[in-house]
């Protein structure tokens, strides 16, 4: 099992920058999925970036341009670097890992090409607070 603990989260004016971390410990998987969730209060968790175990990225087109993810060299530690927040970005921010395949239907899938959706990734955090303030 794979322990995530998120860090970064404040509060901050409409067009300032946070950076969120994920620190990751226990079992971590050789090929992976790393994402990064948002969840505004009555609404639906929704998935915000993810990273692979090469590099590669992808990203909700609501933050496109905005937001960047990354990992250090180690690969236990994932970042989200928010830049230009909207108060429509308050929301609690989670981390959460998956491994690099997603079975369904039968066939196996590299989990970060999936849409990001919170049921395929098995490990969560606990969460960090983003609040923007017009």
């Amino acid at each position: 099992q794979v322990q995530l603990v998120e860090s970064g989260g404040g509060s901050v004016q409409a067009g300032g920058s946070l950076r969120l971390s994920c620190a990751a410990s226990g079992y971590i998987y050789s090929s992976y999925c790393m994402g990064w969730f948002r969840q505004a209060p009555g609404k639906e968790r929704e998935g915000v970036a993810a990273i692979d175990d090469n590099g590669s990225t992808r990203y909700a087109d609501s933050v496109k341009g905005r937001f960047t993810i990354s990992q250090d060299n180690a690969r236990d530690t994932v970042f989200l670097q928010m830049n230009d927040l909207h108060p429509g970005d308050t929301a609690m921010y989670y981390c959460a890992a998956g491994a690099g395949r997603y079975s369904s239907g039968g066939r196996l899938y590299p989990t970060c090409s999936l849409p990001l959706d919170a049921e395929i990734f098995g490990s969560w955090g606990q969460g960090t607070q983003v609040t923007v303030s017009a």
